[in-house]
Formats: C-alpha cells, sequence, structure tokens
C-alpha cells in the first residue's frame, strides 16, 4: 500500500453530529437494521432532527413521501415533513423555503432524475439546499434517482452490458452538490460499470462514483467519503488516462482507454476526493 504522511493527510473517524451528503444506491433497507437511513436520521441532528422529504422525482409523491415520514418517524425523528413540490413555481413558495431554510436534513427520493431536476434546478429551493450543504448547516440524502443528481454532470439513461461507447450513456445536466463527480446508481445489480466508464471517457475531469443498491457513498466536508452499507462503491478515476480515443470514434464504435484507475471500496473502507487516495476499512494514519 502507498505510505502516507500524517501531515499531508488528516484521517479522523466521523462524528454522529456533523452534516454529511449520503449518496444513495437505491433499494436501501427500510426494514430491519435500516443503517443507511439510521445514519441520515443520525447526521440529521438525532433527536433534533427536522427533516424534509422531497419527493418529486416520484410518479406518486405522496405514496412515497409518506412511506419515508413513517420511516423517519418510527427512527425517533421528532419533526418530519413533505414538499410535496410537482411544478417549479413551487420552488419560490415562502412556507417552502422557510423549510428548507430551518430543516436539518433533506431526503431526495427516488424516481427519475430528469423530472427532478427539472423541479429543481435553478430555484430559489435549490439555492437554498446548495448554500446550507456547503456552509455545514444541512445533511443531505438521495437516493436512486435522487443520488443520480448530485453531480454537474449526470447519467439521464442508457444502456448496459455492451463494450463502452459514447452511445451507450445518455447525459444532462445535474444539480451539481457534487460537482466533481458524476454517479451511478443500482450500479452491479444492473451491470451499469461501462455505462460509467463510458460517462467518464467524455468528461475526463470528474470522478465516477458507481452505487450498488443498499449501499451509501456518504461525503463529508473534509474531502472523504466513507462506504456504508451492504454492496460495494466503485471508483473511476481517469486522473493518469494516458490516451483515449474517445475525440476521435464514431457514437458506436469502441473505446480505448489506458491506464485508468479503479476502486472497489466496501462498509467502512474510504476515498479522499482530492487526493485521489483509498483507505480499508480502520485504518488509522500514525504521526
Amino acid at each position: 500500500m502507498r505510505q502516507l504522511k500524517a501531515k499531508w493527510l488528516e484521517m479522523t473517524t466521523p462524528q454522529a453530529t456533523k452534516t454529511a451528503v449520503l449518496v444513495i444506491g437505491g433499494a436501501e433497507d427500510k426494514v430491519h437494521g435500516r443503517e443507511i437511513l439510521r445514519t441520515f436520521v443520525a447526521r440529521s441532528g438525532e433527536a433534533d432532527a427536522y427533516i424534509t422529504i422531497i419527493p418529486s422525482a416520484s410518479r406518486e409523491p405522496g405514496i412515497i413521501g409518506g412511506r419515508y415520514v413513517r420511516i423517519f418517524e418510527e427512527m425517533g425523528a421528532p419533526k418530519v415533513e413533505v414538499l410535496d413540490i410537482r411544478e417549479r413555481d413551487q420552488c419560490e413558495d415562502r412556507n417552502f423555503k422557510e423549510s428548507l431554510e430551518n430543516c436539518t436534513g433533506v431526503f431526495l427520493t427516488g424516481g427519475d432524475q430528469l423530472r427532478l431536476c427539472g423541479v429543481l434546478s435553478d430555484t430559489s429551493a435549490m439555492d437554498i439546499i446548495r448554500r446550507r450543504v456547503r456552509s455545514g448547516e444541512l445533511t443531505l440524502a438521495g437516493t436512486s434517482a435522487g443520488a443520480a443528481v448530485m453531480g454537474h454532470h449526470m447519467i439521464a439513461g442508457g444502456g448496459s452490458g455492451e463494450s463502452p461507447n459514447r452511445s451507450l450513456v445518455d447525459m444532462a445536466t445535474g444539480l451539481g452538490l457534487i460537482p466533481e463527480v458524476i454517479v451511478d446508481q443500482h450500479f452491479h445489480n444492473r451491470n451499469r460499470m461501462v455505462r460509467l466508464v463510458s460517462a467518464i471517457a467524455s468528461h475526463p475531469d470528474r470522478i465516477g462514483i458507481g452505487i450498488d443498491e443498499d449501499t451509501c457513498a456518504m461525503f463529508e466536508r473534509d474531502g472523504w467519503l466513507q462506504v456504508l452499507g451492504k454492496g460495494s462503491v466503485t471508483i473511476v478515476d481517469p486522473t493518469e488516462v494516458t490516451h483515449t480515443n474517445e475525440p476521435y470514434v464514431g457514437a458506436t464504435e469502441p473505446l480505448t482507454i489506458h491506464n485508468m484507475r479503479m476502486h472497489i471500496l466496501s462498509h467502512g473502507d474510504r476515498y479522499h476526493l482530492y487526493q485521489r487516495t483509498a483507505l480499508p476499512a480502520n485504518y488509522r494514519i500514525s504521526s
């Protein structure tokens, strides 16, 4: 393993009271241990949590919103509400904006990421969420479609199981909450590796994050992400790519990519988004 100096990289144990961004690969456990959802409630303030659910990605926002209300209330969150935002002009509603200014946690449900971005992007509501996340005032979680929107560049759809090529992935503009990444969800469960690789080949200034179902990449404000849950998180890092034919071939022709780095992380493993460094669970750096 690459040797790290403590002065260069500080490894700290996450504290439950710190805000974070939880990017969930979908199909998170809602019945048994519910580790990921419990972590979200804890990071939102536990007994002082005020959680706002935004089910705008869903075709049945009332049903899915109500389900998460029951779950978070069962976990002890004292105040949980649903912002049933279906039209862009609702994002300018004074009461909705007041809720977003005062809540401690926001949860974006699954559904259709294009629908979610169509409702929230470039609105006052989204500006409040982004500002409060970046200032460390708010814990944010998104599952499935709610995870896909986290980057500036967003995977809107595409195929799987073929050789990497540009036609395999449809890209759109996300919400830019973690602009450095491109997220794909239901990752190994739906065989989406080549889709993410194809996306990163076209955007080599980003990092690919592929998240399995019932798995979470929890981003801390110091640049570390930690893996929670039953599956794995795949990191696709193009920083050291030495050659690609991506600019020169047709959309359906196979891509060539040399020296692309990949990490597969499981529960407890960590990755530093800016230092491009992976560490195993429970690894400690001595001074």
